[in-house]
This record gives C-alpha cells, sequence and structure tokens, in this order.
C-alpha cells in the first residue's frame, strides 16, 4: 500500500502545475472577475459603442454558456437591442470550441482535485503526512519553474503566446476576428493579457500558501520533536 502512495504523490508533484493553473482558470470563469476587469483602470472602452453594463451581461453570459449552463441553440438566439445577432456564425463556431475545451479542462481539474484527496487521505490512513508535505512542497516548486517560464515568455511577447496557444487548441484561422466583432469587443486583447497575469498571479498565491502549510507543519514538528 506504501508503494501505491508513493506512485500517487509522485504523480501528484508531476501534475501540481496542471491543478494550481486549473484551478486559478476555473476561479477566472466568475463573474466577480469578469466585473474587476471591466472595471480596472486604463480597460479600453469599446469603441463601437458597448457599455461597460452590456459588456459585464454579454461576457457573463458566455461564460454561462462556457460552463453549459445555457444551451447552444439558445445562446445562438441572442440578439441586441438593435435586432442583430450577439455573435455571427464564424463567433458562435469558435465559442463552440472554447467551450468544449473548457468542458475537457475542468473534468482534468476535477481528476486532479480527485488525485489530491485521494493522496491527502492515503497519506492520513498510512501515516505518511511527510511524504504528503514532500510531494507538495515538490509540485509547488515544479509549478514555480513554469510559472516563471510562462512569464518571461508572455513579457518578451504575449501576441507569440497568444497565438501559439490558439495555432495549439483550434483549427486554421477559425479564431482570427475583426476589431468589430461583438466577441473582440467584449474580449479585448487587454482582457487576455489580465487573464494571463490574473492565472498567474492566483497560481503564486496558492503556491505560496501552500509552502506556508508544509512549513508550518514541519515547524510544529520539530517542536513535538
Amino acid at each position: 500500500m506504501k508503494k501505491f502512495l508513493k506512485f500517487v504523490l509522485f504523480l501528484l508533484a508531476l501534475t501540481f502545475p496542471l491543478l494550481i493553473v486549473l484551478s486559478a482558470v476555473r476561479l477566472s470563469l466568475t463573474p466577480a472577475f469578469i466585473s474587476l476587469e471591466y472595471r480596472l483602470p486604463g480597460f479600453p472602452p469599446d469603441p463601437y459603442g458597448f457599455s461597460t453594463e452590456q459588456r459585464l451581461q454579454w461576457a457573463d453570459y458566455s461564460i454561462q454558456y462556457l460552463l453549459r449552463r445555457v444551451s447552444h441553440p439558445e445562446f445562438s438566439g441572442q440578439v441586441l437591442m438593435d435586432g442583430s445577432p450577439l455573435f455571427n456564425e464564424r463567433e458562435l463556431s469558435h465559442m463552440l470550441d472554447v467551450r468544449q475545451l473548457t468542458t475537457y479542462s475542468l473534468l482534468l481539474w476535477g481528476g486532479l482535485l480527485s488525485l489530491l484527496i485521494l493522496s491527502t487521505l492515503l497519506s492520513l490512513i498510512l501515516g505518511e503526512i511527510p511524504e504528503l508535505m514532500t510531494a507538495l512542497k515538490n509540485g509547488v516548486y515544479i509549478t514555480f519553474i513554469a510559472i516563471a517560464g510562462v512569464f518571461v515568455f508572455v513579457a518578451v511577447n504575449f501576441n507569440l503566446i497568444f497565438t501559439k496557444f490558439h495555432e495549439l487548441f483550434f483549427k486554421g484561422d477559425t479564431w482570427l476576428f475583426r476589431p468589430s466583432d461583438n466577441l473582440i469587443r467584449l474580449f479585448p486583447l487587454r482582457f487576455w493579457q489580465d487573464l494571463f497575469f490574473f492565472i498567474g498571479a492566483l497560481s503564486v498565491l496558492i503556491c505560496v500558501s501552500i509552502l506556508l502549510i508544509v512549513y508550518l507543519y514541519n515547524r510544529q514538528k520539530k517542536v513535538r520533536g
């Protein structure tokens, strides 16, 4: 059983960056993040007329769609006050692709959370909490290295990272739109830049919190020692 635990803890440390980043991604898929983002100083207004309230309304609705709380037919049928469709066919096709990617990502996140819970329970049952703490610490270090690498690339050339990400997960140029398209009006480049840094910063905060827990555990263990 202890050999199995060692294998589970190895997997936990190895996949820890994914768990942390996907946790941050899930937190970004909330009305709170959207509301904060559109009200940040310097966030560009929509040159084609969307108010902040309209952006909040349709951005939140889009997030609900990505989370499968809104059906595709319902989402496709949304119209603006002037009677024009919220999104054109090209935008709807891309949103459907993003929805599928979001679904797979959240399923993976759930699996990694289950791995963390399993590791914790087995460590408690077998009395191997120090091994769990070591795995968490190693996972945090791996995550720090991964985040640092991404931040360097983003700082040097965000557009390249943004482009490569879309080329990796989406076919051809299906993710390219005109500045006047509603999808770009709701989610301009500044939005994605802020999202990248939000995910990175929140991931670092989570990792620091975990390191603090590990430190306090080890310190208490020495005191009892």
